[in-house]
């Protein structure tokens, strides 16, 4: 049987109902063709453009070429009946969302089951007054739309999805980078000077760490050190302990202050960085041995984590109550001063390793660090270290920390 399209006019008696909705192609299947042109002209008054098609596989044909948005099908036909024919177009991913009204003269209970089992999503009797037909069509366009509309937006979103996915990828390349970069900043383990033994391990909360440390030459009776921490966590916290990074290289600080001198740099370390508009700030220890008389000078920014262990002796921590950078443009930082002994070691710590907590919450603390430490007096340097982190990951019940936790040691030799 031919195909017919028509384009209805809109009598007002009729379309009253349908006026808020836009001109839809409404796709009729009917063999009967008394009652496909009673239907046709129905829907055409309801403003609609209607296809007509007189079995399922006409109708498969001018479904995949017109992609109707609504399909009234009758049940029975030749060649291809309605259930058929619903299934083989929700076997078409283009199609799946198009609304089927199946036609019967029937509306017992298994009939409906399979009806909608085979893919319809509503019935319309063959009987149904105009009033029920406008209603169910509209309904069935209504709901149609609304399919159609959350597909578009889970299209948009699954776009949207692999953008970001792509723009995190990106981003971590990026995070990776800078923080493969700013590792490379940190101090070689090994020998940094003559008589000195250097080890460490760092793991950062996140990619890139906002807690660094270094140990380097200022000349050759001298060897600089320091630890520095960043309230806050992220890629801020961490660009802004690589600027301090930056001040505290050894031939900025010879070309702004004269020396290394722990105290001047603190001073000027407080003055070049105040408290953030945020409220963020820094802690800083620094520390200088004179190589010859192993004399090491030291002062602190509120930073509280060196902790001093002679062999065979008692460890004590080397700090005194200060201000954190920033806080205090008028800050004064003193300094102090202490021999090393032979097989002393000298331990730099981040508060991420000390302030890990147990799952009840109690903070792993300096003293139980202290009695890790002086438990492995007697191994090396570097199994010592590891032995700290093993104690505080077994403490806090979890292999990552949740913040930035380093440890540094120098030893000197016996």
């Amino acid at each position: 049987m031919p195909l017919h399209s028509t384009n209805g006019l809109v009598p007002s008696a009729d379309s009253t109902a349908a006026s808020s909705f836009l001109v839809a192609t409404i796709l009729l299947v009917e063999d009967e063709p008394v009652t496909r042109t009673s239907m046709a002209a129905r829907l055409k008054r309801l403003g609609h453009r209607v296809l007509e098609a007189g079995n399922g596989r006409e109708a498969l044909e001018v479904a995949g070429r017109e992609r109707p948005d609504l399909i009234i099908v009758d049940w029975m036909m030749p060649e291809m009946d309605g259930p058929t024919f619903c299934e083989s177009v929700r076997r078409d991913p283009t199609m799946k969302s198009i609304y089927i009204l199946l036609m019967t003269s029937h509306d017992q209970p298994a009939q409906i089951a399979e009806g909608l089992a085979r893919g319809a999503d509503d019935f319309l009797s063959k009987a149904a007054s105009k009033q029920e037909i406008t209603a169910r069509v509209l309904a069935g366009l209504r709901t149609g739309r609304l399919v159609r509309e959350l597909e578009v937006t889970g299209a948009q979103l699954e776009s949207s999805l692999v953008l970001l996915q792509t723009k995190q990828t990106e981003m971590e390349a990026d995070l990776q980078s800078a923080a493969t970069f700013v590792h490379s900043l940190l101090p070689q383990p090994g020998s940094p000077a003559p008589g000195l033994s250097l080890a460490w391990e760092y793991q950062p909360a996140l990619t890139l760490g906002g807690d660094l440390f270094n140990v380097t030459a200022i000349d050759a009776d001298h060897l600089g050190l320091y630890i520095l921490d960043a309230s806050g966590h992220g890629v801020a916290a961490a660009l802004r302990s690589a600027s301090l990074m930056t001040f505290l290289q050894v031939d900025n600080i010879l070309r702004q202050i004269g020396s290394y001198d722990p105290e001047k740099v603190l001073r000027e370390a407080n003055r070049q960085f105040p408290l953030s508009a945020e409220g963020e700030y820094f802690t800083l220890w620094v520390g200088q041995i004179h190589l010859p008389t192993r004399m090491l000078s030291y002062a602190s920014a509120g930073h509280h984590g060196v902790l001093l262990s002679p062999n065979e002796r008692p460890s004590r921590w080397l700090t005194r109550p200060s201000s954190p950078l920033g806080f205090d443009q008028e800050a004064v930082f003193v300094s102090d001063q202490i021999t090393l002994q032979p097989a002393d070691r000298l331990f730099l710590l981040s508060d991420g390793i000390y302030e890990a907590a147990s799952p009840t919450g109690e903070p792993w603390g300096r003293w139980r660090f202290q009695q890790a430490v002086e438990a492995q007096q007697h191994e090396a340097l570097a199994t010592t270290i590891a032995h700290c982190f093993t104690e505080a990951r077994r403490w806090q019940a979890q292999r990552e920390f949740l913040d930035d936790a380093a440890v540094v040691g120098l030893e000197l030799s016996v």
